[in-house]
């Protein structure tokens, strides 16, 4: 339906509204700007299918790094991706754009989604007209690319083929150092145990035994602080995909209220800081009255980007 292009990496977020698009660099940009075509290889295209629908408690978080893991171990460099099936259409726009804005993490040139109903109720949302969200919707069904999860699905064909049932994905992190070495909440204990031994490499530290139980205390403003192997010192809510998610941002804004009423309070030896993806995660945290339990928390803005 559209296509475009941008110098910075992360343009694949926009690949979650059904407009291709990836990063270049700069000569390929400003020939773009001048006019000129865009051309390239035709690559291959991953068929992704997702089925079900994310349990309760699942974030978006939890499920890019999930595909991420997955797409990796499959080998996508330099070739597009596409999601299709019926557990798309339980996904959030916001959720697609998490995981399209990836793309660079797990490798693709670009992780596409197709316009369905979803999309059009997203740039309603968004303050496109009726009648420009008709428009799109008869265009795109006249060219047979609207996906419409009421009619047959024609069975695509694809460069090669994985599937994902959401029901299946689970809350985890990722790490230590890898964005795509992901670990399940349940594991993350014994996963970091194993690293402290691991030899030294991606997954390891090689800690000796005598000094994987080690305690160092130091003089904080007057304060006695204690930090271990795997202590918490800097907590950072900060990305381009993360922060520019509404459920993902308004969760963690639920979970400092819960900390303040619970009278909890991160240590004053923890950096903190808070840039969202853009000003609108500021204006709904205001009008929600959510920033203030990030501030207490230590959480205060610094800026945005990514």
């Amino acid at each position: 339906p559209d296509s475009v292009v941008g110098t910075d990496s992360h343009t694949t977020m926009i690949d979650g509204l059904g407009v291709a698009g990836w990063g270049v660099g700069g000569i390929e940009a400003e020939a773009t700007m001048l006019g000129q075509p865009m051309s390239m290889v035709l690559p291959g295209v991953v068929g992704f299918k997702l089925t079900g629908k994310l349990r309760n408690g699942v974030t978006a978080t939890d499920l890019v790094l999930t595909v991420t893991q997955m797409l990796r171990k499959h080998g996508v460099v330099g070739k597009f991706v596409e999601f299709h099936g019926e557990g798309m259409g339980k996904l959030s726009l916001a959720d697609r754009a998490t995981i399209a804005n990836m793309s660079p993490e797990y490798g693709a040139t670009m992780g596409f989604f197709p316009v369905d109903h979803v999309t059009l109720d997203y740039l309603k949302l968004t303050g496109r007209s009726d009648e420009t969200v008709s428009m799109i919707e008869a265009y795109l069904r006249a060219n047979n690319m609207f996906v419409d999860y009421n009619e047959p699905q024609i069975e695509r064909v694809y460069s090669s083929y994985l599937e994902l049932d959401l029901n299946e994905v689970e809350p985890c992190i990722s790490g230590p150092k890898r964005p795509h070495d992901r670990v399940t909440l349940k594991e993350m204990k014994s996963d970091w145990h194993a690293c402290l031994d691991n030899k030294v490499g991606f997954k390891g530290f090689a800690v000796p035994k005598e000094q994987q139980d080690k305690v160092v205390k130091f003089d904080f403003h007057g304060q006695t602080a204690e930090l271990k192997h795997g202590s918490v010192v800097i907590a950072a809510i900060t990305s381009c995909t993360n922060t520019s998610n509404p459920s993902v941002m308004l969760g963690a804004a639920l979970v400092a209220k819960k900390a303040c009423e619970l009278g909890l309070e991160v240590k004053p030896w923890v950096k903190t800081s808070l840039a969202p993806g853009s000003g609108v995660v500021t204006k709904y945290l205001l009008k929600s009255g959510l920033q203030e339990y990030f501030n207490k928390q230590g959480f205060h803005l610094v800026g945005y980007g990514c």
